[in-house]
């Protein structure tokens, strides 16, 4: 870039806990960074004073928005992706490119570019109702996702029998089958504008049973390495057909076969590189700045290896947010707790997240335990 970054107004659609982690890795690079979100007490209200509070799909709120900045980006797929365009148009940077998340908003869109692509995925058909979920009823166990505006565990349900059917989506998405896989893993891989491509090494995921959220992942991932050079190698496949600027996340499985298919893919950064902020040489969100700015990526080595517990609402509680045991997890040796700034707790709301280093595993694997026993999100 030939402007000082700090001439750069740089507008994020989204305000929650990436866009705050953004801004706070943006600090040390003296970004100028603007925030349109549509909860006037979103997380990074106050770490910026270019706020303002408007619908993310709105056509007329993302224009505007979008005219008064510079370079785009997001913290969120969700957003109207028509005025990223025409903004684009008009000479605004806008990374990832706007049909990129176009691509990301429709999972069909995204399974059909596996498909024509020849990148590993599971099976999958559309359908347009419910009905056409039961008329499939011979592929059970699988997964029935939406098409659209499923975020965060939304939008997708596992069926594995039968009488399950009545969970399936009225609405177009699509159906999976469902995949016996060893472990769950995520890669998060960067490209810039000049074309240069790095990814972070290998986690390994543990998904929350019934809510399809991360309850908490390891880094880096108890994997052959054999495995975590094909995982990495899909990753960066995956954002160069893609012809991607920025970060993306490819969450994938891996089979007994010791092969690897996609799941999903973020175009942001995500919940699966959080740990990065502590356990590597560069963070997720460092990384972000650098690919969309252009600048040379940083190095992704692991300096310690580390856990991510994920701070979810409990059941049953719902109002202004309290913390119970959080001494005693600031107690332990490595532990990092990140508070989103979200006032009020709801069930499996993600409220924050602790970040545990330790050079022995199963230590680690210990104040995991400990952590998702003892620090609980209540009101």
């Amino acid at each position: 870039m030939h402007k000082r970054f700090s001439e750069t107004r740089i507008g994020i659609l989204g305000g929650g806990q990436l866009g705050r982690m953004l801004i706070q890795a943006g600090i040390d690079y003296n970004l100028n960074i603007a925030i349109l979100d549509p909860d006037p007490d979103a997380p990074c209200r106050g770490l910026t004073s270019h706020f303002t509070s408007g619908n993310l799909t709105d056509f007329e709120t993302v224009y505007r928005f979008g005219k008064d900045c510079d370079l785009l980006t997001i913290e969120i797929e969700n957003v109207n992706v028509e005025a990223l365009k025409k903004l684009q148009d008009e000479g605004k940077e806008v990374y990832p490119q706007p049909e990129i998340i176009s691509l990301i908003q429709d999972k069909i869109a995204q399974k059909q570019f596996y498909k024509d692509h020849n990148i590993p995925t599971a099976p999958f058909e559309i359908v347009n109702n419910a009905a056409d979920v039961r008329a499939m009823k011979n592929w059970i166990p699988m997964v029935n996702k939406l098409a659209r505006e499923g975020y965060d565990g939304r939008g997708v349900r596992v069926i594995n029998t039968p009488d399950q059917l009545e969970k399936a989506f009225n609405a177009k998405g699509l159906i999976e089958k469902f995949i016996d896989f060893d472990k769950e893993i995520s890669v998060i891989v960067a490209q810039n504008k000049s074309g240069e491509i790095k990814s972070f090494p290998v986690v390994e995921l543990v998904f929350h049973p019934e809510y399809n959220l991360v309850e908490y992942l390891f880094s880096p991932a108890d994997i052959a390495s054999d495995i975590a050079t094909k995982a990495k190698a899909t990753a960066e496949y995956v954002i160069k057909t893609l012809e991607m600027t920025g970060l993306l996340s490819v969450e994938m499985f891996i089979i007994s076969e010791g092969e690897v298919l996609v799941n999903e893919i973020a175009p942001r950064t995500h919940n699966s590189g959080h740990q990065t902020i502590e356990g590597n040489i560069t963070s997720q969100f460092e990384q972000h700045w650098r690919s969309i700015l252009d600048m040379p990526l940083g190095d992704t080595e692991i300096v310690i290896p580390t856990a991510m517990v994920n701070l979810l609402g409990e059941e049953g509680y719902n109002g202004v947010a309290r913390y119970k045991g959080i001494n005693e997890v600031l107690a332990i040796k490595g532990t990092h707790v990140h508070l989103y700034g979200k006032r009020f707790t709801r069930p499996f709301r993600k409220m924050g997240h602790v970040t545990i280093t330790d050079r022995d595993i199963e230590n680690l694997k210990a104040k995991v335990k400990f952590i998702k026993k003892t620090l609980k999100v209540i009101s």
